[in-house]
């Protein structure tokens, strides 16, 4: 009789104890998950000012680049697509398929924005513009804040990754939800010219 007592009470102090095991891990998952959202909620609100930017830039230029049409309306039409992604993503970074289009509707904002601004260059009267230096300069700050917001994103979505893939959270991680996580990558001809504000 005090052997089956014994052995249940084994039982159940190792139950308790997987319980626990399993409860820490899920809290570890839950925890570095809200710290690459938030780390995304910060790349979404430096996106949010380069995309309100724009309008201003290219309206102020309209005057002087009426040879630069296409320019114009390729950076219009860029952030009208790269604002609609970022709409369509709703701040939720574990929308894989909706993160990947805003990845990429931004590389296509930013190069026609790359595109812009060469063509600013070659207008001595747009350098010497007030509004346009302050909203270049504006532009320039906003890009700076994006890449260290890109950047801790990117360690975050590590540190996720890498406790959902050791043992043994492993083996609880995609039962409880907990999926692979995206980095936030740039194409290699975006990352060789990004946007200068140089004067």
């Amino acid at each position: 009789m005090n052997f089956i007592l014994v052995l249940i009470l084994i039982i159940l102090l190792l139950i308790l104890a997987m319980a626990s095991m399993v409860a820490v891990i899920y809290n570890r998952l839950v925890t570095l998950k809200n710290r690459f959202k938030n780390a995304f909620s910060q790349i979404d609100v430096q996106l949010r000012r380069r995309y309100d930017l724009i309008p201003n830039i290219v309206n102020a230029a309209k005057a002087y680049l009426k040879h630069e049409s296409q320019t114009l309306e390729a950076v219009t039409e860029a952030r009208a697509k790269a604002t609609g992604a970022q709409v369509s993503l709703n701040g939720d970074p574990t929308q894989l398929s909706a993160l990947n289009q805003l990845v990429a509707a931004d590389g296509q904002l930013t190069s026609a924005l790359g595109r812009l601004l060469v063509s600013m260059e070659a207008y001595p009267e747009l350098k010497a513009d007030q509004t346009i230096s302050e909203v270049r300069e504006e532009l320039a700050t906003t890009e700076n804040r994006i890449a260290f917001a890109r950047q801790a994103y990117n360690d975050a979505v590590m540190y996720y990754n890498e406790a959902r893939e050791k043992f043994p959270a492993v083996l609880f991680s995609e039962m409880f939800g907990f999926g692979l996580a995206e980095f936030w990558v740039i194409d290699e001809a975006r990352a060789a010219v990004p946007p200068t504000a140089e004067f």
